[in-house]
């Protein structure tokens, strides 16, 4: 069994950091208002570049601890990619739907006019159908998963997010003719996974060769582990800061826009990690498994939302209020995954 990874002090209380950034986050919107609509509007195929940067900052630490000379053996035990697929695919964005739509459309009926409940749905929705890409990794080492077959698993969702995210999103909205820009799709994967992963083995080849592995595990694997954790907290500081106005000006809607996100990433957690323990994988394998079909994508999400429905669309409020809601519930998760480890 592997030994439980130790949480430094400022990722043990990761969670304070989390609330602390997301507060600043909104006030900083408000106090800087047209800094942050300035910023907010630096953008490539709807990606926000200052987002883009750090989400690259937060995964590539992430890609240089992989082995991937080994990653060519996961092919072997085929399980976890199996579980990942169903679960992501086939359940997931349909539970996500219809968590929205009993929440939205029946429960919160009373209060929410029906087409306002439309663009709440839709949001959930697109949130749904993008499985997790970059986090999962934090998430991943978070647990001792393994991250070569995490890395395997991410990029079998990815290919599938470019052929099975349009027709998914645009058959639960029931909009035929719904655009989906796919520039934002590729955009998002490139700047996201690609470029880092590249990044990752082209680092470590070169400062293998000049330092020796020992030097590269040890010293400088350890000098970069706390940029990812950093470049979590400023990413949340932005999203926070350009929806800033949209959060004080529908403050109970965020509540309420949480609940069913919050109920779907349990529900979706614990029906990928105890069907990874009937399949009987290994810890390492079962926990990320089920953290990428908990947590999302959000910077696709975010970045299709506004896309389709604008910056301050109900849409794009309810991706952003799944970021609000999944570093704490996933950092819950970690600790569950941590406690039951077997």
């Amino acid at each position: 069994m592997a030994e439980k990874r130790k949480m430094a002090f400022f990722e043990k209380y990761l969670t304070l950091w989390v609330a602390l950034c997301i507060a600043g986050g909104i006030l900083l919107g408000q106090l800087a208002g047209d800094t942050i609509e300035l910023l907010s509007s630096w953008e490539i195929a709807n990606v926000n570049i200052p987002v883009a940067i750090l989400i690259w900052l937060m995964i590539y630490p992430m890609m240089l601890q992989i082995d991937f000379s080994s990653v060519r053996k996961v092919g072997q035990k085929p399980k976890g990619i199996i579980l990942t697929v169903i679960v992501n695919w086939l359940i997931k964005p349909f539970t996500m739907a219809f968590f929205a739509w009993v929440f939205f459309s029946k429960i919160y009926g009373a209060f929410i006019e029906p087409e306002l409940a439309g663009e709440y749905i839709a949001g959930a929705i697109i949130l749904g159908a993008a499985p997790c890409t970059a986090m999962v990794f934090v998430w991943s080492y978070l647990t001792n998963g393994d991250p070569n077959y995490t890395l395997v698993q991410v990029s079998v969702n990815d290919l599938i997010i470019l052929v099975a995210f349009v027709p998914i999103v645009g058959l639960l909205l029931g909009i035929t003719n719904i655009t989906i820009p796919y520039d934002t799709l590729v955009a998002s994967v490139i700047v996201f996974v690609v470029v880092p992963l590249l990044a990752g083995v082209i680092t470590q080849k070169i400062l293998i060769k000049s330092h020796g592995d020992k030097w590269f595990k040890e010293v400088f694997l350890q000098r970069l582990r706390p940029v990812s954790i950093v470049a979590l907290l400023v990413t949340l500081l932005l999203l926070f800061a350009f929806q800033g106005q949209n959060i004080v000006n529908n403050p109970l809607i965020i509540l309420l826009a949480a609940i069913p996100l919050v109920i779907q990433t349990y529900f979706i957690f614990f029906l990928a990690w105890y069907g990874g323990r009937w399949l009987k994988l290994p810890h390492a394998v079962c926990a990320p498994a089920a953290m990428i079909g908990a947590s999302n994508f959000f910077e696709l999400a975010v970045a299709v939302a506004i896309a389709l429905f604008g910056l301050h669309s109900p849409a794009a409020l309810v991706t952003v209020v799944g970021v609000l809601v999944e570093v704490p519930v996933m950092l819950s998760l970690v600790w569950f995954a941590n406690r039951k480890r077997y």
